[in-house]
């Protein structure tokens, strides 16, 4: 007899930061999250989950065991859907002084998007249907 297939209730993918700081400003200034959970070691933030909407996110402060100066996210892009007004929301993303990778725009097979990439390299693409 074969094993039931995973039935998932969600996923919250973890990116590990160079500069948690940065990386929470991006997130939480940036696009909307909201911390729902914050763990501290000496008074210093080392993780935090994040929350937008349904979509979770953790942010962890990178600890440098695998050294400072290794590339993050390569071949990895966050997909984000939204209902929400993109260049209103790509409006409040540049009021935080984050760049984006493009301005929203109809993509290829028919949503809008915009691409935007956190501090770390992590790729970020931001679609609606609306």
């Amino acid at each position: 007899m074969s094993a039931a297939p995973l039935k998932a209730l969600g996923i919250a993918p973890s990116i590990t930061a160079s500069d948690l700081k940065k990386s929470m400003h991006f997130y939480i200034d940036g696009l909307g999250f909201e911390i729902t959970e914050k763990h501290e070691a000496d008074g210093v933030i080392q993780f935090v989950m994040l929350k937008a909407g349904g979509a979770s996110l953790g942010l962890g402060q990178d600890d440098f065991a695998k050294g400072r100066n290794r590339t993050k996210g390569v071949g990895q892009r966050l997909w984000i859907s939204t209902k929400q007004d993109l260049t209103e929301l790509a409006n409040r993303v540049k009021a935080a002084g984050i760049t984006l990778d493009n301005d929203p725009k109809r993509l290829e097979w028919g949503p809008m998007g915009f691409a935007l990439t956190d501090p770390d390299g992590f790729m970020i693409t931001i679609v609606s249907d609306v």
